[in-house]
This record gives structure tokens, sequence and C-alpha cells, in this order.
């Protein structure tokens, strides 16, 4: 008995440990998305101060960023599969906080946009140490819990990117320029970039000196080296109804997420006739309250199922969220007033935040140990280049070349929706039993 007791002991006081980790890790993860959204709602003041065109601007809160974060992703993750995932993200948090800051220093369009793929370079380290980090530090009963906090970081830093945002659009319309020492002449967005950039290198620090680099367990944990790309290539291809399935079907689904988080404040803006900071205030404060609410719900709904035996309980989870979020997100193309436009874009991203944590998270459990990092990186690559990089520009084209005027904004969103989000539940649905059987593979 007593040995029993000290058992249970020591198991607390390590999950008490894990949960501190995750705390970290949320603090890393919400710095990477303040400093990946703030450009949201920067477009005015940069646009003006460099006097370049929205394709130009484009370019740089997108491509400069997502295309380099995917680039390197890969080979960031082999070296999440073999070394050291602690120092990896460490390293990570430190460069893109930097280039964060460099970003206020920049002069014209093409210094911003080189130090914009710094933050990308920088912040493809996080998601393959992060999530293979917290599979090994949690047993499977608490993970999806586990993911789905560390995933808070990002709906924190989201919500606080657009209210930082909004505060310094509000803050330019009486000052045109601020003279610092050193620095000299400066805009008001320029010092934005290092208030949210610079506090993340005492992130980096607190990493390496709290952050211990926990034992790889599970399938595939034997030898020191990564293994090679063809091979989990091959992996993937010989289980592709069941990757292919996930990845792709999630993907899908995440054109409407990331729809929603950059066309958000925008909605407002057209169809209630907001200022820029008022959109910002009230979108990140939706991001921060109903985005936080659903990952932890998700989190705790997927563990209940999985403790009842559902082994592709994950996975269920993100198909309840992609019923319920359907109506809600069609339902911004008919709100006619302020308060049933904000209560369904509440609700849609509540649901749309459930995926957040567990899609990586099935992942996870589907994969080898030495595979995870790359596995998350091929996901990562996949869901930013269809998810992000479709996304948003569907709503766009559809704004533009289907209903012809920009107030139609709500009902853009509502028609992606409605065929998107049904496309991605298909796929899913249909991987459920190949899902299932590599679930028990690895189990």
């Amino acid at each position: 008995m007593e040995r029993m007791g000290s058992s249970e002991a020591r198991d607390g006081a390590n999950l008490g440990y894990a949960w501190y980790v995750v705390a970290v890790l949320v603090v890393a993860q919400a710095f990477s998305f303040l400093d990946r959204m703030i450009m949201g709602l920067l477009v005015g003041p940069i646009r003006e101060s460099f006097q370049i065109s929205d394709t130009q601007y484009s370019l740089l809160a997108g491509l400069a960023f997502s295309l380099f974060y995917a680039i390197m992703g890969l080979p960031l993750a082999r070296v999440a599969d073999s070394k050291s995932r602690r120092n990896l993200i460490a390293a990570g948090v430190a460069v893109w906080s930097a280039m964060t800051a460099l970003c206020g220093l920049a002069r014209g369009f093409w210094s911003l946009f080189i130090a914009r793929t710094g933050v990308g370079v920088g912040e493809a380290t996080l998601a393959p140490g992060a999530y293979s980090m917290i599979t090994d530090y949690f047993p499977r009963r608490i993970l999806a819990r586990a993911l789905s906090v560390y995933m808070v970081g990002v709906t924190l830093g989201s919500g606080l990117a657009y209210m930082v945002g909004g505060a310094v659009v509000a803050s330019l319309e009486n000052i045109e320029q601020i003279v610092l020492p050193l620095l000299g002449p400066m805009h008001g967005w320029q010092l934005t970039f290092f208030i949210v950039g610079l506090p993340g290198i005492f992130v980096s620090i607190l990493l390496m000196a709290t952050v211990r680099e926990p034992r790889r367990r599970g399938v595939g944990v034997d030898g020191a080296d990564s293994i090679p790309l063809s091979e989990v290539a091959q992996y993937l291809w010989q289980r592709r109804s069941a990757f292919g399935g996930h990845i792709f079907g999630i993907s899908i689904f995440v054109m409407v997420v990331y729809a929603l988080n950059l066309w958000g404040p925008t909605y407002f803006i057209r169809t209630f006739g907001y200022s820029p900071a008022e959109a910002g205030w009230v979108f990140g404060i939706v991001m921060i309250a109903a985005g936080t609410a659903g990952l932890l719900l998700a989190g705790t709904i997927a563990d209940a199922w999985m403790q009842r035996g559902t082994k592709d309980a994950y996975v269920r989870t993100i198909l309840l969220s992609i019923i319920c979020i359907t109506p809600c997100a069609v339902t911004l193309g008919f709100a006619n007033t302020e308060a049933v436009g904000i209560l369904a874009m509440a609700l849609a991203v509540f649901f749309s935040a459930f995926q957040g944590g567990i899609a990586g998270g099935t992942l996870q459990l589907m994969t080898p140990n030495r595979m995870r990092g790359q596995v998350i990186a091929i996901y990562t690559l996949v869901a930013n280049l269809i998810g992000l990089g479709l996304g948003p520009t569907v709503v766009a084209a559809t704004t533009d070349y289907v209903f012809g005027y920009d107030e139609a904004i709500g009902q853009s969103i509502a028609l992606s929706a409605a065929v998107m989000c049904p496309l991605g539940g298909l796929l899913l649905w249909r991987s459920l039993p190949a899902i299932r059987g590599q679930l028990e593979e690895q189990s």
C-alpha cells in the first residue's frame, strides 16, 4: 500500500510538471499567433507608409510568412523527431521574436518582406516540437485536454493581435510620426512590432531554464536518427485512406476557419459600419472568449469519449463541430442586427476552435514516435496551403465575382461555409474506419 501511494504521488507530481510545460507552451503559442496575426489590422497604416497596393500587402501578410513557414516545416520537423525538441522550440521563439521586432525597422516593402519570412521560419519550429513533447508527457486518457489547452494560445494570440491592432489604428488617427533616440522617426505601426515581438525573447529563456525534454515513448522510439522523409512518405501512402482522409478533410474545413479569422473584423466593418478599432476589439473578445471555450470543451468531450473506448473520439468530436458550425456561419449572411451578427460569429468561432488541438492530436496517436514531427509538418504544410492559402481567397473572390459588392462579405462567408464544411466533413466521415484501424495499430 505504501508503494502504491508513493507511485500515485509520483504520477501526480509528473502530471503537475507536465501541465506546467503546457502552460509555457501556451505562452509560446500565444506569442506566435500574436506576431503572426498582427498584420491583420495594420493594412491601412502600412500601405500608406510604403505606398503599396493591396496585392503587395497580401504578399507581406500571407505569402512571405506562410511560404517559408511551410518550406521550413519539414527539415525542422526532422530535427524534432531526433534531437531536443525543447532546444528547437526555444531557438525558434527567439528567432521569430527578433524578426517580428525587426519588422518595426523596415523602411520599405522588401525589408519588411524579408523580416516576415524570418517570422515564418522561426514559427515553423513550434508545432512539430510542441505536439510531440505533449504527446510524450501525457497519458492518452487526458491527452486531448492537454493539446486543447495548448491550442488556447492560438485564440489568445489572435484575439490580442486584433485588439492591439485596433488600438494602434485608433492611435494613428492623430499621430503621424514619433521620433525615438537611436531609432529616429518611426510610425506607430512600427512600434507595435517592437511591443509584441521583444517580450518573446523572455519566453525563449523561460523554456531553456525550466522545461525538460521528455522521454520519447510509443511505437518506433528506438534509434538515434529521424526516419528519412522518403520512408515517411511511403508509410503515409500505404495508409493513405487514414492519413489522406484526415489531413485533407481537416484542411478543407480549416478553409472556413481561416476565412472567419481573416474576414471577421471586416465583416463587422462592412456589415454594421464599425470602425477598425471597434471591429478589432469586438472580434478580439470573440476570439479569446468563444475560441478558448470551444478548445477546452472539445478536449473534454474527446477525452470523455476516449475513456469510454471510442478510439476515433477526436475525429468524431471534429465532425460534431462541423455539423454545428455550418448553420452558424450561414447565419452571418442573413444577420440584420448587430446582436444576431455577434452571436452568429461567436458561435461560429466557438465551433471552429474544436479542431485546434485534437486534429493534430489524432495524427500524433496514429503515427510512430520518430515520424511524428514530420507528419505534423506535412499536415501543417497542407493545412496552410489549402486552409490559409485558399480559404480567405475563396471568400474574397466570392465577394468580388459572385455578389459584386463589398458589403456582401457575410453572404460570401455563408456560401463558402455551406460548401466547404460538408465537403470536409464527408472526407473525414469516409476515413473513419481506416483511422480506427491505424489507431489500433499504434495503441
